[in-house]
């Protein structure tokens, strides 16, 4: 048994807590991580305010990267001291897995939201002898240290950039720049439309270069975060403030429609903006998570076949990150995906003061450093 301090959420939208907490050693198939930088996502605050269930009180965090401390019983491959950045969860048995699609797990809801190891309901994480939830996403990572499934964490070299900036290809990133260059596909010389400028949007913007589209348009209210993409290569950005109709503006830049749309802000109007705006078989991939539940797009049958649209849910860009995240790293090295301009990083300790700034929009990635 060690200790660590992690940032505990013991009430429905309450602060982080930074407290002291027992973390076991790792079991059979698992392994424990020394975090050295966690990024913050959207997707913690959505399970700590409850919008979705996570039993408190417990551990979020689920873009963790750091050097492995303790190896368990049967792991291949692994060894203290190599420097990793911690993945998903997936069974690695189902049919999805085996087609090298771990997002669609099978057993992807419990394995990354159940908050606990299915086999026994155990947790890793113990604060006075009270159970504190873990493996959020395999891995609860707002904590010093955490343990995971030796199959979520990938082997990384980091020559290039520091290890506690990478925690992020582990979801946001791969998120964006994997729904571009795996789940659309996008073909060199066409054209696509991202909304929303965040980090999942802008590493998309990164992916649509890497891929050679000609027309990139980026469609976000803040005005530095337009700037920011067009350094990173859109060719066109949009406030949507500035336009009573988001489908025409867009269409006065590809008039013949869009072969692409990329959606990170789950706002419906803005998607079905995005769908009228598409050519003849336009893609619209959605990743971003609507403030409701029920919300719904309003789908034109005959609209929607006639011209041959397609409409894709996407999770983690349909990435296989044993090979993904080497692969960003490397045009990472090659200059052609630089998402470390994107990250801010805060103390572990400060984590609400984080959340505040980039709530003020003061930042586009924040990277807790324990």
């Amino acid at each position: 048994m060690a200790q660590a301090t992690a940032a505990v959420v013991r009430e429905p939208g309450g602060a982080f807590l930074l407290e002291q907490i027992d973390v076991e050693e790792p079991r059979a198939g698992e392994v424990r991580v020394r975090i050295a930088g966690v990024g913050l996502c959207h997707t913690d605050l959505i399970f700590r305010d409850q919008f979705a269930p996570f039993a408190l009180p417990g551990v979020l965090g689920h873009e963790g990267a750091g050097v492995i401390d303790a190896v368990g019983e049967g792991v291949e491959g692994l060894a203290v001291g190599d420097e990793v950045v911690i993945g998903f969860s997936s069974c690695g048995a189902c049919p999805r897995c085996a087609e090298h699609l771990p997002s669609y797990c099978q057993s992807f809801v419990p394995l990354n939201y159940a908050g606990m190891r299915l086999e026994d309901g155990s947790t890793a994480y113990a604060s006075g002898g009270e159970k504190v939830t873990s493996h959020f996403f395999g891995q609860s990572s707002f904590s010093a240290l955490t343990v995971t499934r030796a199959r979520n964490v990938v082997k990384v070299d980091t020559a290039k950039v520091p290890l506690a900036l990478l925690g992020p290809l582990g979801c946001g990133f791969q998120t964006g720049a994997g729904g571009v260059m795996n789940s659309l596909a996008c073909t060199a010389g066409s054209s696509i439309a991202v909304f929303g400028g965040g980090p999942v949007g802008l590493a998309a913007v990164m992916g649509a270069v890497i891929r050679q589209c000609k027309t990139i348009v980026l469609v976000e209210p803040v005005a530095a975060r337009r700037a920011i993409a067009l350094e990173l290569g859109a060719t066109h950005v949009i406030d949507p403030g500035s336009t009573e109709d988001l489908a025409e503006a867009l269409r006065a830049i590809e008039p013949m429609g869009l072969d692409f749309a990329f959606d990170t802000t789950g706002v419906v109007p803005v998607i079905e903006a995005g769908m009228a705006a598409l050519g003849s078989h336009g893609a619209i991939g959605l990743v971003g998570v609507p403030a409701k539940a029920k919300a719904a797009i309003s789908v034109n049958i005959a609209a929607l076949m006639t011209p041959g649209h397609r409409i894709i849910g996407i999770i983690e860009g349909d990435s296989d990150p044993q090979a993904f995240i080497p692969e960003l790293i490397a045009h990472h090295a090659a200059g052609r995906f630089p998402f470390d301009r994107l990250i801010t990083t805060f103390p572990l300790d400060q984590i609400n003061e984080a959340l505040a700034a980039q709530a003020r929009g003061e930042c586009i990635k924040v990277v807790l450093v324990p």
